[in-house]
């Protein structure tokens, strides 16, 4: 397992530990992880910290110059909110863990020139369908639903 995909997925293990959703992301500049972050809507009581967007947030204001150089490691494919933030910023990849449980906004993202490798992580996978079956609700609040 790459150890960028490996620190997303530690994330997301963290997530789910604190009673949140177990979905990890780290932002990768350089061969360095510069932000890190989990979804925290549940314990933070946020409507918009999903993984990705807590990652961002913890790598600090950057300029437009870093982003354009990063890639994105998530543990599940991007919604629209996230993907809409990737774009935004210009990052040109995104590293997914799996989709089998959420099909998010990858041909969007591929449409707009973003780079999209998709890991197929069974140990993702495994995370999302266990919380899938136990907290079905929370889920579903967590992708609009």
């Amino acid at each position: 397992m790459d150890k960028f995909m490996q620190a997303a997925i530690d994330e997301a293990k963290q997530g789910l530990a604190e009673g949140g959703i177990p979905i990890g992301s780290v932002l990768v500049y350089q061969g360095e992880i510069i932000g890190r972050g989990h979804n925290r809507r549940v314990q933070s009581g946020s409507p918009i910290l999903h993984g990705e967007m807590d990652a961002l947030e913890n790598a600090g204001r950057q300029p437009a110059s870093v982003y354009k150089a990063s890639t994105l490691y998530t543990t599940l494919s991007p919604c629209s909110m996230c993907s809409g933030t990737i774009l935004l910023y210009g990052i040109p990849k995104v590293v997914i863990g799996e989709n089998q449980t959420f099909q998010g906004e990858e041909s969007l993202l591929q449409s707009r020139g973003v780079t999209i490798d998709l890991v197929h992580s069974q140990e993702c996978i495994d995370l999302m369908n266990n919380f899938i079956r136990d907290k079905p609700k929370l889920w579903n609040e967590d992708i609009g639903e």
